[in-house]
């Protein structure tokens, strides 16, 4: 059985997020892409779902409790607060 986190973004300063995650994303090694109000980080670890985040609205990604991404991905989560607001929340 695998572990998800699940999260709701409300960004507000969109533009400085992109280049957060683009900077973030080249330090670990991990691909990012854009589309429309979408910002997904591609991890190299086939057991890993991809991060999508929106900029408003509901997301989540199947970790299966993998590290160190499982631990990134809260990371990277909980830092979305900088640019606007985000509630994270996970299989228990």
């Amino acid at each position: 059985m695998g572990h998800t986190l699940y999260y709701k973004t409300r960004i507000e300063r969109w533009g400085e997020l992109r280049a957060f995650l683009r900077r973030i994303c080249r330090g670990l090694g991990y691909e990012v892409k854009e589309e429309d109000s979408t910002l997904t980080i591609l991890p190299e670890c086939p057991r890993v779902e991809p991060l999508s985040i929106p900029r408003r609205g509901f997301g989540f990604a199947k970790t299966n409790l993998v590290e160190p991404y499982h631990s990134l991905y809260l990371l990277i989560l909980h830092s979305l607060c900088s640019f606007g607001s985000v509630e994270v929340w996970e299989d228990e």
